[in-house]
């Protein structure tokens, strides 16, 4: 195969994390590609959350002002059972000493893409390149040579490496044969967004809620221009039914009455998954975000773990790119730390959260709420709570994986 264009590093996805890692790349010096099917940057309402190590993250590549700007600061978060009405808040201004953002940042995450997408502009050494679809390539062991399909035929590309940041189907994972190992929860998620003040109608509700029942558990999220509104349906009902005026109503009669009156912008259903690829690194190819790893949305880890793997694949990277060592020994560290922490963390965290959220039959909803009383009124096992939940532990196991 002729290359008739060259570069260090390309890039399958211009979702936040494709675009955190170009930049990355990008303000290094390093010849970077970044190839995406879409004609823009995907708006997708599922991940608004950024938690407070992201930030500081984002911090180095410039982009986190732009995030304080838009997004709105939620320093608490609510466990709240649905049925009594109790709530148990957790204030993120408690770990004020281990971060300058003791709070989540509740903004959607195509404007982190979008922005550093056109930032990508200011570098000659950059590229972004919308609506190409990359359709094979081929690792022979010095290089990666990649077919990108375009409005106007098959390009060729030649990089030193590829990384496929490019989503839950990715291509990239696909073609390498890599087995994306878990499962697929039987609910469908359908989230729905409306302009309509919940505040006005739930009272003391915060920015961020998870909504704890046994018979129909909510999630309630605030982003600028609207309130999101997670609940999980019957997973034999059509979409039709699903996203139909009549079942939109009967959410919102549950929830605040009157849900005829109701205006809602979106409604949104997908599929959740709990699912870890085998493996993120096969040679000169490497997997980050949702291409190698998925989880329910509970806790909002999915987009900042990705994040999280792109500075850790940085790190890697950049050595050999700048040909201080030959020694590719950090790719494989990346592969153990990520998907280790993956696995023990984001995976373990999130299925647990599904559990306290979902409540149980018999006694198990009373259990729940119990162990979650117990954390909030023990000062220690608090703070390690919150340290977990802002994703600061995780970043620790990840280090000590050597």
């Amino acid at each position: 195969m002729t290359a008739v264009e060259r570069c260090q590093v390309a890039i399958a996805g211009a979702g936040p994390v494709g675009t955190v890692l170009a930049t990355l790349l990008a303000q290094a010096g390093i010849d970077v590609v970044v190839i995406e099917s879409g004609e823009d940057c995907a708006q997708d309402l599922r991940a608004s959350t950024f938690h407070p190590p992201t930030l500081e993250m984002l911090d180095q590549i410039g982009i986190t002002p732009m995030l304080l700007e838009k997004g709105l600061k939620a320093p608490v978060y609510h466990w709240r059972d649905r049925q009594s009405g109790e709530v148990i808040d957790f204030d993120l201004a408690e770990i004020a000493d281990v971060t300058r953002y003791p709070f989540r940042i509740q903004c959607e995450q195509y404007h982190l893409s979008r922005a550093l997408a056109e930032g990508l502009a200011q570098y000659p050494n950059a590229k972004v390149r919308f609506s190409s679809r990359l359709l094979t390539f081929n690792d022979d062991g010095a290089g990666v040579d990649i077919a990108i399909e375009t409005m106007t035929g098959i390009e060729r590309l030649r990089a030193d490496y590829l990384i496929g940041a490019d989503g839950a189907n990715s291509i990239v994972r696909k073609w390498l044969g890599v087995e994306f190992d878990g499962f697929t929860y039987p609910e469908r998620f359908l989230c729905l967004s409306t302009e309509l003040e919940l505040a006005d109608h739930l009272p003391n509700l915060a920015l961020v809620n998870y909504v704890s029942d046994p018979q129909e558990w909510l999630v309630l999220l605030r982003v600028p221009s609207l309130w999101r509104i997670l609940v999980p349906t019957d997973g034999t009902q059509s979409d039709d039914v699903l996203r139909s005026d009549a079942t939109k109503n009967a959410i919102f009669d549950r929830l605040i009455g009157n849900g005829a009156d109701v205006v809602t912008k979106h409604r949104t259903l997908y599929r959740v998954h709990q699912r870890v690829a085998k493996s993120f690194r096969e040679g000169r190819v490497l997997l980050a975000g949702d291409a190698s790893h998925l989880n329910n949305p509970l806790g909002g880890f999915g987009m900042n773990s990705g994040i999280h793997d792109a500075f850790n694949l940085f790190e890697k990277l950049l050595p050999i790119l700048k040909g201080q060592t030959t020694n590719d020994e950090g790719l494989a560290l990346y592969d153990r730390q990520r998907r280790t922490v993956t696995h023990s963390f984001t995976q373990t965290q999130t299925k647990e959260n599904m559990a306290m959220i979902k409540g149980g039959q018999d006694d198990a909803h009373q259990r729940r709420r119990d162990a979650m009383l117990e954390i909030k009124q023990d000062d220690t096992r608090r703070r390690a709570y919150m340290l977990r939940q802002a994703m600061y532990q995780s970043l620790e196991d990840a280090a000590a994986i050597t």
